[in-house]
């Protein structure tokens, strides 16, 4: 009896994600979603995008959107949502596992300087990957980047994986620094390297300088990029806009993933600390803390695996308003983290296992949009239900 129970409920859960799945698909508003603290529904607002990756939108009042997909190529998706065709002259990526053209962030003065920041996977001529941040401009009519450039290579290679690239730019909210996050390449001895760019966060003036307050700078065993260190894959980035302070996401191993606040000169412990296990099974440290080095402001085991995050500092859904979102990979869904200053007060769980979430961020028209990680992957879009 317990058995068919179970069997029945989850046919019943398969059968409302296929609905839900179904009716973005076709274009329709869904069925309404409640939340704790709002209720929406999810559009498909665009399609055909292959493992779409970052996102921005243009600060021109279209609300227009540049979107990166994976392969290496990048794309305007209008307010309608309508792809457009690949637009040329982005920076050669090498696009093997993990890797390929990833983040993308607009410079503060983009209105007047037209500069666009990726972050992608690399190929260099000595043999294998690494991660890099480039530049380019996107030309007045919008119909292609010149000018590409690389602004900095987060060496050494590393030959053995095509994993673990990181890959989040973010600028402070006062414009003039660049942080930019990256993974250790699945070679987790290299987020404790001061003279590795691997596993870290760097910070860098906008101009793509180093910062003289930078903590390791005149260091002679450390690069003076680095802002904080130890750890691991970290996909997400944002600034909390009530407090300033810097989050970032990380994917654990087995179990272990993090929300940390990211704090100047802080060691952030892999893998000399965690919470997970190796995929193994078998505990590769015992220690969960250490002194010297920080805890995370939240975790999850079993994991999450989350990617983009933002905070909901819109007007759409005021119950919203502080919370923490986070794309989820496996299992798929959206976590809402409820915060009180640079704490996090609670979670909430959405649109569980509906799709694999790459990305999540706020429009300008205060809705939600979530890129999903498909081969004809989308673009999902949260309406408030009146």
């Amino acid at each position: 009896m317990t058995s068919s129970v179970s069997l029945l409920r989850s046919s019943l859960a398969l059968a409302l994600i296929a609905a839900l799945a179904a009716s973005c698909a076709q274009g329709p508003p869904s069925a309404p979603v409640r939340s704790d603290a709002a209720t929406f529904r999810v559009t498909e607002f665009a399609r055909g995008l292959e493992h779409p990756w970052g996102a921005v939108f243009l600060p021109d009042g279209s609300g227009d959107m540049l979107v990166t997909e994976r392969p290496g190529r990048l794309r305007r998706v209008t307010a309608d949502g309508r792809v457009s065709p690949p637009i040329p002259g982005v920076p050669e990526v090498a696009a093997s596992g993990q890797g390929g053209l990833l983040d993308i962030a607009l410079a503060p003065d983009f209105a007047s300087s037209r500069e666009i920041f990726f972050c992608h996977g690399s190929a260099v001529p000595e043999g294998g990957a690494l991660t890099r941040l480039s530049r380019a401009r996107l030309s007045a009519d919008g119909t292609r980047l010149e000018g590409t450039a690389t602004v900095l290579d987060a060496g050494p290679p590393q030959r053995l994986s095509w994993e673990h690239y990181g890959c989040r730019i973010a600028f402070s909210p006062d414009g003039r620094y660049l942080f930019f996050a990256t993974g250790e390449r699945k070679q987790s001895e290299r987020a404790q390297r001061l003279d590795d760019l691997a596993g870290k966060v760097l910070r860098l003036a906008r101009d793509g300088s180093v910062p003289p307050d930078n903590p390791f700078v005149g260091r002679a065993d450390a690069r003076p990029e680095i802002w904080s260190y130890g750890h691991r894959n970290p996909q997400g980035l944002a600034f909390n806009p009530w407090t300033g302070s810097l989050w970032e996401a990380e994917l654990g191993p087995r179990g272990g993933d993090e929300v940390n606040v990211i704090r100047r000169g802080a060691n952030y412990g892999w893998p000399v600390v965690s919470q997970g296990l190796a995929y193994s099974g078998f505990r590769f440290t015992e220690h969960r803390s250490l002194p010297g080095m920080e805890d995370p402001a939240y975790n999850w085991t079993p994991s999450v695996s989350p990617s983009g995050i933002a905070f909901y500092d819109g007007a759409e859904f005021p119950g919203w308003r502080g919370s923490l979102f986070l794309a989820t990979l496996s299992p798929p869904q959206l976590v809402r983290l409820t915060t009180a200053g640079d704490r996090v007060t609670g979670e909430e769980r959405l649109l569980q296992g509906l799709v694999r979430m790459r990305h999540v961020l706020v429009g300008p028209d205060g809705r939600l949009y979530i890129l999903t990680d498909e081969p004809n992957g989308r673009i999902l879009r949260l309406d408030p239900a009146r």
